[in-house]
């Protein structure tokens, strides 16, 4: 995917100030919020994202599309769902996202392996 959505400076590894759940999974708010409530692990909700490789490759971005990304919580990759619901409506974070949480070390089917990186602003809870 061709776009001009530069990688993050800390995409090879999650920085010394993100915090980590004990799954594994890294995150750090970029942008508070302005919502109060959480998602919960089966709410739809709409997105913008940009995911990258370790080596900063970008895979896939709702933000180069120009159109906000919505889905059900139980329908997406594990780090997803567990990430999703630290945030609050109007947040923009940065997950890093082990691979056993996305789509494992060697997925197939052009889907991406290992650590997976995603910054994400959670628009909506629906």
């Amino acid at each position: 995917m061709a776009s001009n959505i530069a990688p993050p400076a800390d995409v090879a590894a999650p920085p010394a100030d993100a915090s980590t759940t004990p799954s594994g999974l890294a995150w750090k708010v970029l942008q508070p919020g302005s919502g109060t409530g959480r998602p919960g692990p089966r709410s739809s909700v709409t997105v913008h994202y940009s995911g990258w490789t370790t080596d900063g490759r970008l895979f896939d971005s709702s933000v180069s599309r120009g159109q906000p990304a919505t889905f059900p919580l139980n329908r997406v990759i594990a780090g997803w769902t567990e990430g999703l619901q630290l945030m609050v409506a109007g947040e923009k974070s940065r997950f890093w996202i082990p691979a056993g949480l996305a789509y494992g070390d060697n997925p197939g089917g052009g889907r991406p392996g290992g650590l997976l990186v995603f910054d994400v602003e959670l628009l909506e809870i629906g």
